[in-house]
């Protein structure tokens, strides 16, 4: 099913090739797993990630358009059973008391901001909404790329697309070492 964009230009969609390397390494974990989609935009990971058995998704992203896009996109394919869509700027929801773990978090901002860094900066902070062996998937242009260390996950695999780079983090390498 093709998916509606959002209108304008505020969003960074990924491309089909990408989301399907991406969710052929996920492979069947996905089945059942909770998913937080950070800066949601067309709704796409989130959707995709539903339509291959994924038990909850929830999309945060601060501009109306695109949240409308997500509401209409999940309502279009028919997943908004087990979808939740919030408007939010990601950094502040973050900063909340976790209401749920996630196993998966995939963030995909506005490029060149270095606004991965400080949403992984943030889920480092607030490790509450990572299940025990979640994994966090950053989409970033090459050119942003940049390794860090950080106290609750580590990094373990980096893809190339072109012009989009997929860093992985996991959590539960962290919790093996302690």
């Amino acid at each position: 099913m093709r998916i509606k964009p959002v209108p304008g230009d505020i969003t960074r969609p990924i491309t089909d090739r990408v989301k399907e390397a991406l969710f052929n390494i996920l492979g069947a974990d996905i089945q059942g797993a909770q998913v937080l989609d950070l800066f949601g935009g067309t709704g796409s990971v989130g959707i995709e990630a539903l339509s291959r058995g994924a038990g909850y998704v929830r999309f945060i992203d601060l501009n109306r358009p695109a949240v409308t896009t997500i509401q209409a996109n999940l309502k279009y394919t028919r997943l908004e059973e087990n979808a939740n869509v919030i408007q939010s700027d990601a950094f502040i929801y973050l900063k909340q008391k976790p209401d749920r773990q996630f196993d998966y978090v995939y963030i995909a901002p506005p490029q060149y901001k270095n606004l991965w860094q400080k949403a992984l900066e943030l889920l480092d902070q607030y490790p509450g909404w990572l299940a025990p062996d979640a994994w966090i998937i950053t989409q970033i242009d090459p050119v942003e790329y940049e390794h860090i260390l950080f106290k609750n996950f580590e990094e373990f695999d980096t893809r190339t697309y072109g012009s989009t780079i997929l860093v992985f983090y996991d959590k539960s390498a962290v919790n093996k070492d302690s």
